[in-house]
C-alpha cells in the first residue's frame, strides 16, 4: 500500500483556489496532507480513490486542497540560477535555443573580471556553446547580444513562465486550478 499513496501528492492552492506555485508545482507529500489537514490548516477540495487508515482512523486522500490562511506572493523574487533560467524561460538568450537545466548556464553580460556583478541586470541565460563563444568579452566586442534585456523579474513574471512547463505527473482532478484561465472549447 505503501507505493500507491507515495503517488498520490496533493495539489496546495492558496486561500484565492490559485496553485502556491506553478514551478516547481506547488504539492505536498500525502504525509503532509494528512497533517494539514488534522490540523485544521487546509480545506479539502477533491479526493483520490485511495484510503489512509490507522486503528481509528480512516481518510480518503485529498488530490486538492486549499489553505484557510492567504499566503500573500513575495514581491521579489530571490536571485537564484533557477529563477534566472524560469525568468528567460530556458533558453539562451544569444542562441534562442530552449534547454533543460542541466544543459544551461548562466553569462555575465559584463564579466566579473571586468567589473561585472552578479544581478538581475547582468546576468542572462546562455547555452555552454554561446558562453563560450562569448567568453570574457562584454557584448559589443563579441557582437552577442541577448534577445531581451535582462531585468529583475516580478513572481507574477515567474508564476507565468512556469505555467508554460507542466509537470510530469498531472492528476485530472488538478486541471480546474491549473489552467482556470485557458480558452475554453466550444461544444
Amino acid at each position: 500500500m505503501a507505493a500507491a499513496v507515495d503517488n498520490c501528492p496533493a495539489l496546495v492552492l492558496n486561500a484565492d483556489f490559485r496553485p502556491l506555485s506553478y514551478f516547481p508545482l506547488s504539492l505536498w507529500s500525502w504525509q503532509e496532507t494528512v497533517k494539514a489537514v488534522c490540523l485544521d490548516r487546509v480545506n479539502i477540495v477533491s479526493h483520490y480513490d485511495r484510503v489512509v487508515r490507522s486503528p481509528s482512523f480512516a481518510m480518503r486522500l485529498p488530490s486538492v486542497i486549499s489553505l484557510k490562511e492567504y499566503i500573500p506572493a513575495t514581491r521579489r523574487p530571490a536571485f537564484t540560477r533557477f529563477n534566472v533560467f524560469l525568468r528567460d524561460r530556458f533558453t539562451c538568450q544569444y542562441c534562442g535555443e530552449p534547454s533543460p537545466s542541466h544543459y544551461l548556464t548562466f553569462d555575465h553580460l559584463v564579466p566579473r573580471s571586468r567589473g561585472g556583478h552578479t544581478t538581475w541586470e547582468n546576468v542572462v541565460t546562455a547555452c555552454s556553446t554561446c558562453n563560450l563563444t562569448k567568453g570574457n568579452r562584454l557584448p559589443q566586442e563579441s557582437k552577442m547580444y541577448p534577445r531581451r534585456p535582462p531585468a529583475q523579474p516580478t513572481s507574477h513574471l515567474l508564476q507565468e513562465n512556469g505555467r508554460g512547463f507542466p509537470p510530469n505527473f498531472l492528476h485530472h482532478s488538478w486541471r480546474d486550478f491549473l489552467y482556470w484561465d485557458s480558452e475554453l472549447e466550444a461544444s
